[in-house]
């Protein structure tokens, strides 16, 4: 970018913010705007102005680094792509219209001035959109992984005794998950027994019998009994109907029932005390 332009933007950087600012607020309607604080608002959307005046020469190392920071946080905020684009564009328009009415540049110089700011924004947002599309690839990872172990959670709950519940359709792949989560936890809590809380599973057919099947023979190999508990009358009737074969399980109807057994099968019980008059 030519000086003249580069000293142009430096002199009046707090007046084309504050522009860009207020032309932005017809576009914050694309924002999440009404679960953030204003503050944090102003204070990434200096940030991000600041940063990209900052830079009118040739991106570097230390420019991405600190770009790449920033729109880290704002994909966390879920600010839209879009969003950080129209800035950048009402930027150049900013700039471009203050820049010509000052000097009242001929048409030539114009043409000139619209390549200037083609070599210096045109890379810039370039690598906002590629930046932007790898730190949301990485938030949708962590996302789903945090949703994969919510999805198939193993909470102790006495000594010896852990319980996985489970809420919803069992697909092949969440049926990988519950396998992986049922190891690792009972190795983890050196669980003698665990049990499978199918209370809020709507469907059981053969294939996620199958599963259970699979996830109990697996604990069972690393010497942890398992029992299958919150099977309704329902369910019941479906896995008679199919001919499922739970033999090799100890089923109960409910959770309660599960954990007195569970108790049993680790030599305890639960026993009622009189309170003292």
């Amino acid at each position: 970018m030519g000086s003249s332009l580069t000293d142009f933007i430096q002199d009046n950087r707090a007046a084309i913010f504050e522009q860009w600012v207020d032309e932005m607020k017809d576009v914050q309607s694309d924002r999440a705007d009404k679960v953030i604080a204003d503050n944090v608002y102003n204070n990434i959307s200096t940030e991000f102005i600041e940063l990209i005046l900052s830079n009118t020469f040739q991106m570097n190392a230390s420019f991405v680094s600190k770009l790449e920071d920033v729109i880290d946080r704002i994909v966390r905020l879920g600010w839209p792509l879009t969003y950080l684009i129209s800035g950048i564009n009402k930027l150049e328009r900013i700039i471009f219209d203050k820049y010509v009415a000052q000097d009242n540049e001929s048409s030539y110089l114009k043409k000139d001035l619209f390549y200037e700011f083609d070599e210096w924004l045109t890379p810039v947002s370039h690598e906002i959109i590629e930046i932007y599309s790898r730190s949301l690839e990485s938030t949708i990872g962590l996302q789903k992984m945090a949703l994969q172990e919510l999805s198939a959670p193993l909470i102790p709950v006495f000594d010896k005794i852990t319980v996985m519940p489970l809420i919803g359709t069992i697909d092949t792949e969440r049926a990988k998950q519950i396998m992986e989560n049922l190891l690792q936890g009972v190795v983890k809590h050196r669980s003698e027994v665990v049990l499978i809380d199918i209370t809020g599973v709507p469907v059981v057919d053969t294939m996620v019998a199958h599963h259970i099947i699979q996830a109990s023979e697996a604990v069972r190999l690393v010497g942890t009994k398992c029992l299958l508990v919150g099977i309704r009358p329902e369910i019941a009737q479906t896995i008679v109907n199919l001919g499922i074969n739970l033999n090799q399980l100890v089923t109960k109807n409910s959770l309660k029932k599960g954990i007195e057994t569970a108790l049993e099968m680790t030599n305890r019980q639960i026993i009622e005390v009189e309170e003292l008059q």
